[in-house]
Parts: C-alpha cells; sequence; structure tokens
C-alpha cells in the first residue's frame, strides 16, 4: 500500500464549485479498484487550497485509475478551476500508531 497526496490551488471564486463537484465524485474515486482510503483536506491559512489523501493497494492501481475515463471525466473539469498547477506525492506511509 502506498499513499498519494495532492495539492490542489483555486481560484478563490471557484471554491464553491469545487466543493460541490468533489461531494458527486467521491465515492467514484474511494471505490475504484484499489483505492482504499480517501479523504479530503481544506488549509487553514489559505481556504483556497486542498489536499487529497488517497490509499492504494499498489501503484498500478492508481495508475490504471490515472488512465481510466472516469479520471479523465473528474480531470478535464477540475484543473478548469485551478489557480496554480496541482502538485502530487508518492509516498510510502512508515509508522501508524494506534
Amino acid at each position: 500500500m502506498f499513499v498519494r497526496i495532492v495539492k490542489m490551488s483555486f481560484h478563490k471564486e471557484k471554491v464553491p464549485v469545487f466543493l460541490e463537484h468533489f461531494d458527486t465524485i467521491k465515492e467514484i474515486i474511494r471505490y475504484y479498484p484499489g483505492n482504499q482510503f480517501l479523504e479530503l483536506y481544506q488549509d487553514k491559512e489559505d481556504p483556497s487550497v486542498f489536499f487529497t489523501y488517497s490509499y492504494w493497494a499498489a501503484e498500478s492501481d492508481l495508475e490504471n485509475y490515472r488512465h481510466s475515463e472516469a479520471f479523465r471525466e473528474i480531470w478535464s473539469f477540475v484543473k478548469t478551476l485551478f489557480k496554480d498547477k496541482p502538485e502530487a506525492w508518492s509516498v510510502d506511509k512508515l509508522v501508524t500508531l494506534p
């Protein structure tokens, strides 16, 4: 399993549009084969900055999602709302404390 972190910066006036859209697509992402977890975070300092954290069983699962029709449809809309280029990291979780 690995974690995918995506940072997205939106035009301030587009934030409500993004949140409404995310509400309609969150389950598509979360229940895509190989996805084990999905959360959305909003920056406390800049409310136009968001992060998604998702856990994937294997890198191939994320790649399958990224090449899917679902991703193309989701991303083609979301990218029209961006203020800055998104950033993404794939990381391995090393420690989990209960």
